[in-house]
């Protein structure tokens, strides 16, 4: 378990979705919490290390309504990037693991001597369960803009307005609010597969992701509205990735970006169900160029 401990929380069940469990927006709200509380404890900042350039989240088991959660972060040198840290949600009742973060940081090579010294009560060894497995470790290029990813096989999904209870406490839109409008943008990226929502409903299934990679590109304030644009990246065995790009609706301005490794999973057996030949060749046809 990483070094310390930064949360103590409870799966509401006003959080939960369609699935009866916990909604990814609010997985994200945990860890940005736990970081916010990780700086607070080892006055692990920015100055020191440079902005986090990418969270990358696995969920390994299903959070459900009542459930308790032990959430804990600790510095790792030995991850997917020149610093890592590594938030563990567990939980609390049996000390099973829930899901993982990685935020990946940049700082400069030759103050890594430093940084171990700095943060040596604090670090921790990557676990095998955290480490990036369906979506690579690096973040993805941020740069494109919304007519090339539209031409590119993307679709408009969703449309928001940031809103004051949107704000984190630097005053610019946070994790919640960008996996908020990725939620609601990612029904309609299915509704485009052989498992749509009816199909889905006749199976007695419900949409889940399974890994996330999120990537800020530049901030969003209050008033400021959005847009998101979506498409297929790729399709495997029994699982499909997804992209979602936001941008400032006004500008055009690149926001944020987030990955999806995502699969079709029985409401009955709690499990995944896997993707026939007919379904992975029309999911692949529809891959963004």
């Amino acid at each position: 378990m990483p070094a310390q401990e930064t949360l103590l929380s409870f799966v509401n069940t006003w959080e939960c979705d369609d699935n009866d469990h916990l909604n990814v927006q609010f997985y994200f709200a945990r860890f940005e919490e736990s970081e916010r509380q990780f700086r607070l404890l080892t006055g692990f900042s920015e100055s020191l290390v440079g902005a986090r350039r990418v969270r990358h989240v696995r969920f390994h088991q299903e959070a459900r309504g009542g459930t308790l959660l032990h959430v804990s972060a600790g510095v790792c040198f030995d991850g997917p990037h020149i610093l890592s840290v590594l938030h563990e949600i567990r939980d609390h009742t049996d000390g099973s693991l829930i899901a993982t973060a990685v935020d990946g940081y940049s700082p400069a090579i030759e103050a890594a001597r430093t940084l171990r010294n700095r943060f040596k009560d604090s670090q921790e060894q990557m676990t095998t369960e955290a480490t990036p497995r369906g979506l690579p470790a690096t973040p993805a290029s941020l740069r494109t803009t919304l007519d090339a990813t539209l031409s590119a096989g993307a679709t408009i999904t969703h449309r928001a307005t940031v809103l004051s209870r949107h704000l984190g406490a630097d005053g610019r839109a946070d994790d919640g609010f960008a996996m908020g409008c990725f939620t609601e943008a990612a029904p309609f990226v299915w509704e485009r597969t052989p498992l749509n929502r009816s199909v889905l409903s006749a199976r007695n299934a419900g949409r889940v992701a399974v890994e996330m990679k999120l990537s800020w590109a530049g901030p969003v304030k209050a008033g400021d509205s959005v847009v998101v644009a979506s498409g297929i990246t790729g399709c495997q065995a029994n699982t499909f990735s997804m992209r979602h790009h936001m941008y400032e609706a006004r500008t055009g301005r690149p926001v944020a970006l987030c990955d999806s490794v995502v699969l079709p999973m029985s409401h009955e057996t709690r499990t995944a169900i896997g993707l026939s030949a007919d379904e992975r060749e029309t999911i692949l046809r529809l891959k963004m160029d």
